[in-house]
């Protein structure tokens, strides 16, 4: 039993205090069995099949896999958690769907949805299927799961509206940023010419010529990082393949900025390193030899395939042979200007969305602790 009877934080107008509630006395839960694998298919056919976690998308029923067998069913607007690894998560459905034995349907409001919501992100649900087969809970467990629920029913809806509310701009800004990433992959295959092509699909105005065949070690110096563990702690950040890792007192560069790209394990996916910074010994950083031409440079190394350039049979390997010995073709000097400021505002558009998104998700989080007991 929780020591707290009612939220840190309410709406206006409500003091009464909170019922402790088992889920199956307020809700009706369904537990799912699968259809006869026969009667899957991956075209659309009779009725939409929710099998786990891998059949929701943001949070909503995403339609994967079809049956010709009604087994146990849910309805448009029941929600739906998955029963099997990762046990507790949870999703809503806006099609009417069979559910597999991977979840349940419950028919809750958004108060319900949003209180599992939190369980979930408590561990509730692991720490009950700690040492189970596949990390499942059964139907048990799911109707005697215990929460907090106001007395008051439009004390409900409003603490649910509040977090719909939430959602919606979580949806909103991941969607955005989806759609700026999918613009920008477009963009950089049309912007800059294909293999065999000397002009690239899609041009700025006011830009002519052929474009010039040139290799990446005559536009950059490649430098090796290096380890880190006899410098003091300080104030320059350090980087490996995935991104900043702590900081030291003193940099590699201090006045050079440049395009860093994992030499072990990570190879696929360069980032611009602003000085002063240091590397660890699995990123090379590429200094350009023209410091004005960094934006269009970094535009170059998204453009190439570095899977493609791995030298190593197990873990993932790049060498500055594979990068010095890279083909890229360049424009002008203005050109690439204007290409490395487009695709600049571009990633600063993609940053703001997911920064904004981060964020929201953190209000969420605190906000989940503070109305929910």
């Amino acid at each position: 039993m929780p020591e707290r009877k009612t939220p840190q934080v309410r709406f206006k107008g409500f003091t009464d205090t909170w019922e402790q509630r088992k889920l199956g006395d307020v809700c009706q839960v369904t537990m799912g069995q699968s259809p006869d694998g026969s009667t899957y298919s991956d075209t659309p056919s009779d009725y939409i099949l929710v099998q786990g976690n891998a059949d929701l998308k943001d949070g909503w029923v995403s339609p994967r896999i079809w049956t010709t067998q009604k087994t146990k069913t849910a309805e448009a607007g029941d929600l739906i958690m998955s029963v099997r690894a990762p046990a507790g998560s949870m999703g809503k459905t806006s099609y009417n769907v069979v559910l597999g034995r991977g979840v349940a349907g419950i028919k809750g409001n958004e108060f319900i949805y949003q209180s599992l919501v939190k369980m979930d992100s408590n561990g509730y649900w692991k720490k009950l299927a700690a040492g189970s087969t596949f990390e499942s809970i059964n139907s048990d467990v799911v109707n005697g799961a215990e929460l907090m629920v106001p007395q008051d029913i439009d004390e409900q809806n409003k603490i649910g509206d509040y977090f719909a509310s939430i959602d919606a701009l979580i949806t909103l800004h991941q969607r955005e940023g989806e759609r700026l990433q999918m613009v920008k992959k477009s963009m950089l295959e049309n912007c800059l010419p294909k293999n065999g092509e000397k002009v690239p699909r899609f041009r700025f105005a006011g830009f002519t010529g052929d474009w010039e065949q040139r290799k990446l070690g005559e536009l950059v110096d490649v430098c090796s990082g290096m380890d880190y563990k006899h410098l003091s702690e300080g104030n320059i950040p350090v980087y490996g393949t995935g991104g900043y890792m702590l900081s030291v007192d003193e940099a590699l560069s201090y006045d050079k900025d440049a395009i860093g790209i994992g030499r072990k394990g990570t190879i696929d996916k360069p980032y611009i390193l602003k000085a002063p910074f240091w590397t660890v010994d699995t990123l090379f950083y590429c200094i350009p030899k023209d410091s004005d031409a960094l934006d269009f440079i970094y535009d170059l190394f998204q453009r190439v395939d570095w899977k493609k350039k791995d030298e190593s049979t197990g873990v993932p390997s790049l060498s500055k042979v594979a990068i010095n010995d890279t083909d890229v073709k360049t424009p002008s000097k203005p050109e690439q200007m204007r290409i490395g400021t487009y695709f600049k505002e571009l990633d600063h558009l993609i940053t703001l969305h997911q920064s904004e998104l981060e964020m929201l998700k953190k209000i969420k989080e605190s906000m989940l602790g503070k109305m929910l007991v």
